[in-house]
């Protein structure tokens, strides 16, 4: 087909250079629909197109091609990125909330009204640790105050028409069941430390059998320990112990069982497979121990008088400090201090018994205060006629003094569940007791092996 010849004296239309592989469809597209509109149709002699001349206008317009790359658009901001940032600070020793909120650049008007919200809630009072932080608007005032008191609870104070309001956000940590098996070598504590317990789940074990074992002198080489327990966990992450559910210790070949239940009237403890409570009247042993370094002798020399002198209780030696338990709910009769017995507690449990702890370093309880069974009345010590660091402990039956390491014997029964909730309780430890059994045959079975 003939080109379109220019006219005289016009200069030719010139397209852009661009190679023929970069042309895209949409510029040929373009031209064909631009030409069309432009009349510029061809005829020929013989019903062919032939070409038409073009008219001025025509010679000056210039086609130009599509722009393969996107035209720019005008993104706005998104909600995020207009939200005012958080300044965090840290709770450190000494601070106070006046000081905080000085260091974060605001006055003490503004916590006045943020202290308002719902009685000041969570910011009566601040710890070591925790954070406070800040958000304020463009022209610095204060918007909103959040305060963390933990990964569980945060209080979050946010300014509406009429002052600040105060909301709590509370989260709960997933449950994970957990079991653990263990062998005792030299002690409980080493046991469970090395089978990954916590201490504070160490002491708890020994507080679910502190009624039935001391743990000072019962344990053996070889006794076995089995616990069903769960583990509480935060975002993937171990975040703290949960409860015991269920464990079992052999002792020189005798098995102890306890479940955790919650009766018909909404009270949790633990009981044994027969639903008898676990907890007894009096703890066999009444503190953190280490070792036992004198036990009852009517016939005893005294170590530091050097007379015939009867030891009318058992010594637990143990380092300064160490907490001592109330054996058993009661009365504080006594509570002072005597050359012989240095500092010293006497508690009354009921008409017939009565506790003495002597030696002690600090008392924690005062003559005429009740006490609970495991509430800490002080702490060990060497006050007094002492060799060393040590719980003198002394159980007296109807004002007579008995062996502590024997006198379970004779001491009220533990109580029982009721006889028409047992089936309820038989039926909720059925499985824990099998899971338990389990462990014991999985352990006694790789011994064997």
């Amino acid at each position: 087909m003939p080109r379109n010849p220019s006219p005289r004296g016009a200069a030719p239309i010139a397209a852009p250079e661009i190679p023929l592989h970069r042309r895209p469809v949409v510029w040929f597209a373009t031209v064909g629909a631009l030409l069309m509109v432009l009349g510029l149709t061809l005829s020929g002699p013989d019903g062919e197109d032939e070409p038409k001349a073009l008219t001025e206008a025509e010679m000056t317009a210039t086609v130009t091609p599509a722009d393969p790359s996107p035209t720019p658009v005008a993104v706005s901001a998104t909600p995020e990125a207009l939200i005012p940032p958080w300044r965090e600070f840290r709770v450190r020793n000494g601070d106070n909330l006046s000081l905080i909120f000085n260091r974060a650049g605001f006055s003490d008007t503004d916590l006045y009204r943020v202290a308002r919200a719902s009685d000041g809630r969570s910011l009566r009072r601040v710890y070591h640790g925790e954070t406070v932080a800040f958000q304020a608007d463009n022209d610095g005032e204060l918007i909103a105050v959040r305060h963390v008191q933990s990964p569980l609870l945060t209080t979050l104070y946010t300014r509406e028409s009429d002052g600040f309001v105060a909301t709590d956000q509370v989260r709960e940590p997933e449950r994970s069941a957990r079991n653990v098996s263990m062998t005792i070598d030299t002690s409980l504590f080493l046991a469970g430390t090395a089978a990954g317990l916590s201490d504070a789940m160490i002491m708890e074990l020994a507080g679910i059998f502190g009624g039935v074992i001391d743990f000072v002198l019962d344990p053996r080489q070889g006794d076995t320990i089995h616990v069903l327990y769960e583990e509480l966990m935060l975002d993937g992450q171990r975040f703290d112990d949960g409860p015991i559910l269920a464990a079992s210790f052999t002792n020189r070949g005798e098995t102890f069982e306890a479940h955790r239940y919650t009766d018909l009237e909404g009270d949790t403890s633990y009981y044994n497979e027969k639903g008898v409570s676990m907890r007894k009247a009096f703890l066999r042993a009444p503190l953190d121990f280490t070792r036992v370094s004198s036990n009852f002798n009517p016939n005893r020399l005294h170590p530091i008088y050097k007379t015939q002198r009867p030891h009318r209780g058992t010594d637990y030696a143990a380092p300064r400090g160490t907490p001592v338990y109330a054996a058993g709910d009661g009365r504080v009769i006594e509570a002072g201090y005597t050359r012989p017995n240095g500092r010293y507690v006497f508690i009354q449990h009921g008409e017939q018994f009565e506790t003495h702890y002597l030696h002690l370093h600090k008392l924690k309880v005062k003559k005429g205060d009740r006490v609970k069974q495991g509430a800490v009345i002080g702490t060990v010590g060497s006050t007094g006629a002492a060799t060393g660091p040590h719980l003198h402990y002394e159980f007296l039956v109807n004002g007579v003094h008995r062996n502590p390491r024997t006198v379970h014997k004779i001491l009220p029964k533990a109580r029982s569940l009721p006889e028409e909730e047992l089936p309820r309780y038989l039926a909720a430890i059925q499985q824990p007791t099998r899971q338990l059994a389990s462990l014991r045959n999985a352990q006694q079975l790789a011994a064997a092996e």
